[in-house]
Parts: C-alpha cells; structure tokens; sequence
C-alpha cells in the first residue's frame, strides 16, 4: 500500500513535511533536533551511528517515519544489549550491524511511530521487518517509545523496561512551598538546608530561554557540557554549532539555567521543554555544595510550577533523585530478532528482567519522601 524508503540523512527533506508526523509535543524526535545532530556534526560513524530513517510514502507524499540509525556498537542508547552481543559472538554470529529506531543520546520517553494517521500507523512495523534483509542486520530495537505505541508492536518484539525517576505534579501543587508540604519533614528540612547552601555562597541563577540566549550564554553553557563529559572521560557528542542551532530553532523550547557567582557563570543545566514536560539534558560547572541539586532539580521543579508543566524528567539513573521528589516511573523498549531461536531465549530473559524492575521499582514506592497524605498518584 505504501513506498518503503531509507533515508541517510534528514538534511534534505524538509521540516515541515517531518514535522507533520507529530504532534510537536516532544521536541527530541523535530526535524530540528534530529536533523540538526547531522548537519552540525554529532553522528560520527566511528561512533557507531550512521542514519538509516524508515519512511514509508504515498504517491510522493511522506506519510510515516521511524527515525533510524545502522549501529555498529551499543554506545549512546542506554538501553543495554551488550550480553545479547557477547552471546551472538560465543555462537559465532555477528550482532552487528543492527538497527535502532531512537533519539541519539537521548533517553526519553516520546513517540517513535510517526504517521499521519492510525492506518499508516499500523503498517510502520510489518513494513519495517520486510525491509530489514536488505541492510543485513541481526535485529531491530525501538528505544523508550511510548506506552500508546504497545498495542502496535504485537507478539513479535520483545519488551524490556527500566525505571526512569521522573518528578510529576498532581495537580495541586501551585509553589515549591506547596511540593515540599507534601514531603514528610526530614526530607522537607533537607531540601532548605540544600537550598540555603547555595544561597549563602551568593550564587543567583538566571533563566534564558533559546530566543533570548546570548552568543556568551551559549559559550558559557557549552563549556560547562565539554567540563562534565572531560572529567569523565567521556568523547563529547554534541558540537557549540548544534547549541545554537537549537536555540535558534526550539526558542522557548531550550532552556538553560545559569548560575552565577559574583556575575560570572559557574555552573548551567540545559533542558528542553515540550508539550506539558521538562527535560533534563545536560549539567556542569564549579563542585560548590548543594550547586548540582540546585542547578539540575530545584531550578526545574520551580520551573514547571511556574510555567504550568506537569512534569520534569532529569535523565536516566540516579537513585538519589528519589529523596528529592522525583519517582520511580516505567520506560520501555522493543526488540525483533531475525534469528527466532535467539528470540525464543531472550524472550524469557526479558520476562524475568521485567520481574525484577517490578521488584525494584515497588521497593523504591516503599521510601518515597512524600507523606502518605500527601504522596502523588
């Protein structure tokens, strides 16, 4: 019914037509971000990311799309394969290529399944599969997709799911007062403590959205980014180019917090907001008390009260996220395996997997810092 085509770049397809696939609540799957991380140079193919978007067309028409990559390593996705890879190379088959429907660097949860409609929605999938032989992959893995997506994948992808701590406003929260009358008073006291740290050391923050960021607050911000990853040893993905190509393209949609000591700058987050939601994407600066919970936590939560978003996701990770409001919350992934006997192994491997994230998960519900009376859905 529809035209199958892999595309190797975004570049040439214009935004709009991109952009009509979505909703334009999450930012991380618009033509600019995704678009902008090749043109701006973030995809290196020595880092395993070569772009490979399915699309699917109607009489010249884009009218659907999962954006794609050929992965030669697992590097930047978050969702871990690699003992599926050291069990493919111990039966002497290759895992990679494989190829991955995601947002590189990213893992947040939003749609991945793009279509104009429920009809080009459902024959994504089973057109993707016939496609697949052509590249000569082992699988295909669809990375933090959304919950509205499951009834699409069927019987035939695997699910894996991880937890993700994520702060969600009920409803009846208006100040950062009124969040921390929901906490029960230790971790209430310990949050002011953290927060009174960094106002004794004369630290202020300013919030710049894209459309107001000066060519210094961009600098500024990206030097804290190149800080972060340098100290960790990490290769820095994204270039000062695709910094301000954000700005320019989200505006209001990037948001940086910035703060400042004696006037200088000495720490920033960077996030994005779409829709109803933050995101948490980036964070560096001076090793000051308090200055990292402030900077990736606290500024954001009184962010969204102020601006009317119902939620803040800061990242994957962190267990000590959850004494400061932010709760355990599910994040999937799916699977297909050309190989069924692997299939059939790794299928129940994801089920205990499943089993044991439940497990973590309602152990960590057991300490939320909230009050039984006041705790959040």
């Amino acid at each position: 019914m529809f035209e199958p085509r892999i595309l190797p770049s975004l570049d040439d397809l214009g935004a709009q037509a991109w952009d009509a696939l979505h909703d334009g609540c999450n930012p991380f799957v618009s033509h600019a971000f995704l678009a902008g991380l090749e043109t701006h140079g973030c995809l290196r193919e020595e880092w395993g990311w070569r772009p490979q978007h399915f699309t699917l067309w109607d009489g010249g028409k884009l009218v659907g799309a999962i954006p794609g990559y050929l992965k030669d390593n697992s590097h930047g996705e978050f969702v871990f394969d690699h003992a599926w890879a050291n069990a493919y190379a111990r039966h002497g088959r290759d895992y990679y290529p494989k190829w991955l429907g995601a947002v590189p660097y990213s893992p947040v949860t939003g749609p991945r399944l793009l279509a104009r409609d429920e009809r080009v929605r459902d024959a994504l999938l089973p057109a993707l599969i016939e496609a697949l032989p052509s590249l000569g992959v082992s699988s295909a893995h669809i990375n933090f997709h959304g919950a509205g997506d499951d009834a699409a994948f069927g019987t035939g992808w695997l699910l894996r799911e991880d937890v993700q701590f994520q702060w969600h406003n009920p409803g009846n929260w208006d100040t950062f007062d009124a969040f921390l009358a929901a906490m029960n008073h230790k971790h209430r006291k310990n949050i002011r403590q953290e927060r009174a740290k960094v106002a004794r050391q004369g630290i202020r923050f300013r919030v710049v959205h894209g459309d107001q960021a000066s060519r210094a607050d961009l600098q500024a911000m990206y030097r804290f980014y190149l800080q972060t990853f340098l100290e960790y040893g990490n290769a820095p993905a994204l270039t000062e180019a695709y910094l301000r190509h954000l700005a320019i393209r989200l505006g209001r949609g990037l948001v940086l917090f910035l703060a400042e000591q004696d006037g200088e700058p000495i720490a920033g987050a960077l996030c994005l907001r779409g829709g109803d939601t933050l995101y948490g994407r980036y964070w560096g600066g001076a090793a000051l008390p308090g200055l990292h919970f402030e900077a990736c936590y606290y500024q954001g939560i009184e962010y969204c009260l102020r601006e009317g978003l119902a939620r803040f996701e800061p990242g994957a990770q962190g267990e000590h996220k959850l004494a400061r409001g932010f709760l355990p919350h599910n994040v999937r992934s799916r699977h297909w395996m050309a190989d069924h006997d692997f299939a059939d192994a790794l299928r129940e491997w994801c089920g205990h997997e499943r089993d044991e994230v439940a497990a973590y998960r309602a152990h960590l519900l057991l300490h939320t810092p909230f009050r039984q009376d006041g705790s959040p859905a």
